[in-house]
C-alpha cells in the first residue's frame, strides 16, 4: 500500500491513496477497488512492473486516479499472465507503453484448434472448422489431412493440376466433393 499507492502513484497524481487514522490505515472505496483488481491480476501472473505501467496508461486515458475502479476499463482489460491489454472494439492495445496494436488473431486462432481435458491443443484446422483439413499431432506425423483420414491434401490438389475433375477425385478417394475443394483450397493458399 504505501510503496506503490502512496508511493509510486501517490507521486505521480499528487495524491494519497491511504492515509492513517487513530492508528489504522485507511482506504478509499476506490483504492479498495484498486487494490482487488491489482491483486487478481498479480494472482494471475502479472508482475507490479506491468500492472503500475498498465495502470499509468490508463488513468491517462480515462484522466482519473482511479482507472482500475472504472466500468469501461474492467470490461476492457485482459492479460496473458505477462502483460496487460486493452481490448478497444476489435483491437488489443499493449499496456505498456507502446501503445502497439495487437489484432485479436489469438481469438481467432483459438477458434481454429480443439482442446483435450487437460486444455491441451490436439487438432488444428487450417481453414477453419467448417473445413475439412486438418492437422492432428496423431496422423501423418502432424501434416495436413482431410479430416478423419490418411489422404494429404497435395495428393487430391496434384490430381487436379493434372486435369482430373473434382467429381472424380471425390469418387477415387472415396470423399465429398467439399472435401476435395477444401483440399484445393488449403493447397492454392499455401
Amino acid at each position: 500500500m504505501r510503496e506503490y499507492w502512496d508511493g509510486t502513484l501517490g507521486k505521480i497524481y499528487a495524491t494519497n491513496y491511504s492515509w492513517k487514522t487513530d492508528g489504522y490505515r485507511a482506504v478509499s472505496f476506490h483504492t479498495l477497488i484498486e487494490f482487488y483488481v491489482m491483486m487478481q491480476l498479480s494472482e494471475a501472473g502479472v508482475k507490479p512492473s506491468p500492472i503500475l505501467k498498465a495502470h499509468q496508461e490508463l488513468s491517462k486515458w480515462f484522466k482519473t486516479p482511479f482507472p482500475f475502479a472504472n466500468k469501461s476499463v474492467l470490461q476492457s482489460i485482459r492479460t496473458d499472465a505477462k502483460n496487460i491489454y486493452f481490448q478497444l472494439d476489435d483491437l488489443t492495445i499493449s499496456l505498456d507503453g507502446t501503445h502497439q496494436l495487437n489484432m485479436n488473431f489469438i481469438a481467432l486462432f483459438f477458434k481454429k484448434l480443439d482442446f483435450d481435458r487437460k486444455d491441451l491443443a490436439t487438432h488444428f484446422y487450417p481453414l477453419g472448422r467448417d473445413k475439412s483439413i486438418v492437422i492432428d499431432p496423431s496422423r501423418k506425423m502432424g501434416q495436413a489431412t482431410i479430416a478423419n483420414s490418411n489422404i494429404y491434401p497435395e495428393t487430391l490438389y496434384k490430381h487436379f493440376k493434372a486435369g482430373d475433375p473434382i467429381p472424380y477425385i471425390a469418387h477415387i478417394y472415396q470423399l465429398n466433393e467439399i472435401q476435395v475443394q477444401n483440399a484445393l483450397e488449403y493447397c492454392q493458399a499455401a
